[in-house]
Formats: C-alpha cells, sequence, structure tokens
C-alpha cells in the first residue's frame, strides 16, 4: 500500500487527494494544510465582503470529516510542514494549536503550497487597519472589521484580480474606494487600449483611481490611517489593502534542493515532476509554459492548478497524463460589465519576437432587433506568417464569457485565426447573431490574409493626420459626427459616398473611420472598387472615445494631483 503526503489544499492539493483517492481505495493520503480550512472558493471570498454571499458555511467546499467520510483522506488542518528530507522521504510537521513538532513518512509527495501576497516593506504596513486576502481566516478578518469599525473609506494597492473585486465589493457596500496602481494600467494582462475600458468603468463608478502611485508610508492617526505616496500625496483612509500581487510559496521546495525557476517557482516537468523523483508539485507555486509561445512563466489561476492535481495524481497511479502549458484564460466582473483575455496580449507578443497583427472590433451581444443588447469591443492578436491564433480579450456586457471561451478553445485545437469565421457557433435573437462575433474576427482576419482589408490603429492616428496626400473620412451620420471627431476628418456618410466620390483626389491614400469599423471597411470596399487606396481605422470611434477619455484622465491626475472621475460609460443598442 503506498503513502501519498500533501502539502496544501485549496484547489490542486484538493484535487489531488480526490483523485487519488477515486483511483486508487487503499493508498494513505494524508493532506497537511496550515491553514484552518482545507478546501474552499478562494475567487469567492471578495464576495463574502461584499455581502453578495452571505453564508461563510458556503466557501468552505470540503471539511476534514467530509474529506474523511467521502474520500478515506485524513486532512489535517492547522499543521504546518515544516521541512522535507528527501533522502529520508519524510517530513517534519508542526501542529499550529499545540507547537507540538513530529514527522511523517511518504511514498510519494505532492506539493501544493500556492502563493502568498506581496508584502513589501513599507513603515507601518503592519498596523491593525491594514490588511491582505489570501485564506478564510483574511477574509472573516476583514469582515468583522467591516462590520464592527464600519469603516467609510479604503484605499486598496493593486490593480489586479483581487484588488479590483475588492474595489467594487467595497463601493457596493457604499464605501469612498482608491485604487493604485504601481504602473500605468490596471490589470496586466490587458493591453493598454483594452485595459482603457477597465479605467473608464471604475471611474464611472466614482472610484478614485491613481496610477503610476506606490506607497511610502502607512500611518495611523487616530482611528485612520495617512497614506503617504511617492508622489507626495497623503490620502486618508479607515483601512489599507495590499493586494500588488503574489509570489510562489517556494520555501520548503528550496530547503528540500528542488529545482527553482521563474520568480523562485518550483520547476516540474509536464508530469508535474519536481527535480526529485518522488515530488510532485502543483498549483501558483510552479512554474509552468505559456501554451502559445511555450515559455515559462508564472500564471496563477484555479483551473490550471485543479487540472495539475489531477495530472500528478494520476501520474502517480500509473495513468500518464501531461499538462500541456498555460493559455491564461481570465474573466473578471466589474458592475455591470465584464472583462475577459486568453494567451498573449501584443506586449507578450512582441517579447516573444512574434510577427503578429490584430483586429479590434465592436460587435453586438446578439441581434440588434433584439432588445437589450449592448456591445462589447472585441481584440484577436495572429501571427501574420503562419495564421496562428495567439491571444484575446474582450470588453463589455453581456455575451463576453462566452466569447472569450470560444476563443480560447480555438486556440487550444490549433485553429487558424481566418478559420474562426467556420465556427458553427449557436445562434438565436436572445443570444448571438447569425454572424457571431467570433466568426466576425474570422472574417476580418481572412480579408487581411487576403489583402481585401488594410488597417491602421490608434497609434497611428497621429502620423496619419500628419501626413501629406491622405483624405481622412468619416463614414458616420453628420449627428455622430457633431457629437465628436478627430480633428482633420471629413464628414462623409457611408450612405452617401457614391454620389461624392468625386471629393475625394483620387491620387491621395483614404483613411476611414466610424463608429465601429463596419460602415468604415464598406466604405473603404466601395472606394476600392473605384480605384482608390482605402485604409480602414481598426476599433472604430468608439475605441477613440475611450482612450482619449483615458488620455485626458491621464493628463488631469498629472495637473491636478488626483484623477477625477467621469461621465463615460457608453453603452450601445
Amino acid at each position: 500500500m503506498s503513502k501519498i503526503v500533501i502539502v496544501g489544499g485549496v484547489a490542486g492539493g484538493a484535487s489531488a487527494a480526490a483523485r487519488l483517492r477515486r483511483l486508487d481505495e487503499h493508498a494513505e493520503i494524508i493532506v497537511f494544510e496550515k491553514s484552518g480550512y482545507v478546501s474552499y472558493a478562494n475567487c469567492g471570498l471578495p464576495y463574502f465582503i461584499g455581502d453578495v454571499i452571505t453564508d461563510k458555511e458556503k466557501l468552505t467546499l470540503q471539511t476534514p470529516e467530509s474529506f474523511k467520510r467521502r474520500f478515506n483522506i485524513d486532512v489535517r488542518i492547522n499543521n504546518e510542514v515544516c521541512d522535507i528530507y528527501p533522502e529520508k522521504h519524510m517530513v517534519k510537521v508542526k501542529d499550529l494549536k499545540t507547537g507540538k513538532e513530529y514527522e511523517e513518512s511518504y511514498d510519494k509527495l505532492i506539493l501544493s503550497p500556492g502563493a502568498k501576497p506581496v508584502i513589501p516593506q513599507i513603515p507601518g504596513a503592519d498596523s491593525k487597519n491594514v490588511f491582505t486576502l489570501r485564506t478564510v481566516e483574511d477574509t472573516f478578518r476583514i469582515k468583522d472589521f467591516v462590520n464592527e469599525k464600519k469603516p467609510k473609506s479604503v484605499v486598496i494597492s493593486g490593480g489586479g484580480f483581487i484588488g479590483l473585486e475588492l474595489a467594487e465589493n467595497f463601493k457596493e457596500l457604499g464605501m469612498t474606494v482608491s485604487v493604485l496602481q504601481r504602473s500605468n494600467q490596471l490589470m496586466k494582462q490587458f493591453d493598454p487600449d483594452l485595459a482603457a475600458f477597465i479605467h473608464n468603468k471604475l471611474r464611472s463608478e466614482k472610484i478614485n483611481l491613481l496610477l503610476n502611485e506606490t506607497v511610502e508610508e502607512i500611518r495611523e492617526h487616530e482611528k485612520s490611517l495617512e497614506i503617504s505616496l511617492k508622489s507626495g500625496r497623503v490620502l486618508s483612509a479607515d483601512m489599507f489593502l495590499l493586494a500588488i500581487g503574489v509570489e510562489p510559496e517556494s520555501g520548503l521546495a528550496a530547503k528540500a534542493g528542488l529545482k527553482l525557476g521563474v520568480k523562485g517557482s518550483i520547476v516540474t516537468d509536464e508530469y508535474m515532476l519536481t527535480s526529485d523523483p518522488d515530488i510532485y508539485a502543483v498549483g501558483d507555486a510552479v512554474q509552468v509554459k505559456s501554451f502559445i509561445s511555450g515559455e515559462d512563466t508564472l500564471i496563477s489561476l484555479a483551473g490550471p492548478a485543479n487540472r495539475q492535481g489531477r495530472i500528478a495524481a494520476n501520474n502517480i497511479c500509473g495513468i500518464q497524463s501531461a499538462y500541456p502549458g498555460s493559455q491564461g484564460t481570465s474573466v473578471i466582473k466589474l458592475f455591470d460589465m465584464t472583462f475577459a483575455s486568453t494567451g498573449l496580449n501584443e506586449k507578450t507578443a512582441k517579447a516573444s519576437g512574434i510577427n503578429y497583427d490584430k483586429v479590434i472590433l465592436s460587435p453586438a451581444e446578439h441581434a440588434g432587433y433584439y432588445p437589450g443588447g449592448s456591445v462589447m469591443t472585441m481584440k484577436v492578436i495572429f501571427e501574420k506568417s503562419t495564421d496562428k491564433l495567439l491571444g484575446a480579450q474582450i470588453a463589455g456586457y453581456g455575451g463576453v464569457d462566452k466569447r472569450i471561451d470560444v476563443l480560447a478553445t480555438a486556440m487550444y485545437a490549433g485553429i487558424k485565426a481566418s478559420q474562426l469565421k467556420e465556427l458553427d457557433l449557436a445562434y438565436a435573437p436572445p443570444y448571438s447573431s447569425a454572424k457571431d462575433p467570433v466568426n466576425m474576427a474570422g472574417f476580418m482576419i481572412e480579408n487581411i490574409n487576403k489583402g481585401i482589408l488594410k488597417q491602421f490603429f490608434y497609434e497611428d492616428l497621429e502620423s496619419v493626420t500628419a501626413m501629406e496626400n491622405v483624405t481622412l473620412i468619416d463614414a458616420r451620420t453628420p449627428g455622430e459626427f457633431e457629437r465628436g471627431h478627430i480633428d482633420g476628418f471629413i464628414n462623409i456618410p457611408v450612405d452617401e459616398l457614391r454620389e461624392r466620390i468625386d471629393e475625394i483626389d483620387k491620387n491621395n491614400i483614404v483613411y476611414v473611420m466610424c463608429q465601429s469599423g463596419l460602415r468604415s471597411y464598406i466604405a473603404c470596399r466601395t472606394l476600392a472598387g473605384h480605384g482608390y487606396d482605402a485604409i480602414n481605422f481598426s476599433g472604430g470611434y468608439r475605441l477613440v472615445n475611450v482612450l482619449k477619455t483615458e488620455e485626458a484622465a491621464a493628463k488631469n491626475a498629472a495637473s491636478c494631483g488626483l484623477e477625477e472621475t467621469n461621465n463615460y460609460h457608453q453603452r450601445e443598442d
């Protein structure tokens, strides 16, 4: 009978334990978890704080007792593994309640220690009003503080998943919320153009967004905190949340002499085996390969951790299973909007030396004649030479999660970017259009590959508007044009183009824009049919409006010291 010891529960460790039992009824399985909860809904913690989830019992997916009853697994909570002795196949354990230390043997060991919050060396970071969020205990501590002290304001340092989900939930509780971000954008998996939609959304919800800011010192001042920033600004708040990121909890692995990789993460092979032949590792502490680029990276998400736990268990039980790499598919809800991404963004594609192209489109979530529809902005990145799908990002209201999952599946299956047009996707007016947004991306990419569609982008606007021998056309209606346009563009609505074609100099290159990119594409094809060289603006004026708003907010922040909220909240039927 084999004996398997698992260090850490939650996603990877708990999944491995349950899979091991399903494959081997007689193995001795012990799970050590240093917190008081072995398996809990990590991603649901911010929503308990915000009273979206009100029953704390729903956060705990399994207990030591339920694991024992259903799987006959020995789960020891509040027990921390302090050392691993690979040569002896032993671990040293400390019972955190009694202080007792003891050793436990193993035949196979699975490490699932997860990741820990990054805690910068900031004076005052140990104040009782300063919090981090990782465990259920952290959640209850924050919730108790909110219930008892009734804080009116909070500052959150960090603009990733945890920071923004907490910002939303605190705002919904009626608190004044400020979010600090060290870089010039939130959510680094998005490119700046799509991240601008996140920034605009937060500002429209009256969340104070402070980019390019770091905390220098936290001081207790009577019942509140004074937070000094590197810029010289001083904020006052009743509580402070550190959510600037996580780092692999790999100290045990390092002490045991296991090979480490990116940012100190644990290196494994495709079978989740470490440099020791009897020790596996899974979850947020593990280095993974990007499924798209093949480069080593760190991706802290629940889905990959669960799958890795299952893979490790399979291999221990003689079922060869390999982890193919991570795409990093993720989604976040922020108030009534949804933001999602998968694969590479432009920054990572450039860093990997990939010759890529992109399309940006603004399709409706479902048929335009069916009421209640809204527009999403979709960005799809692909490799020029191979037509390989590299990544996608979407910002919108309804239907975002559906489209990102279709694109993630297509990427995994190796479907070419232009083949997205051929996907047979479900259609009914409440859910989609006969040409689904994913199909539309495929049509655009096919047109690019065949030379039918030429594009220019927001980053090209400055140079394009300064060029000679060009004609700049805005193909929207006069009413749309009057509400806002780019200087230098003349308004020729697409439906009037044929009658006004003689107004356009045939010797000029014609750059065309509309609200979403569709009417301007039609205009470009009309112009091409009349012998013009026409180039379409990718993303439309809708994207321009968001990015101009973002630039104005950044300038305002630089000039007055605080970013002010704005009322941009465009929802199109």
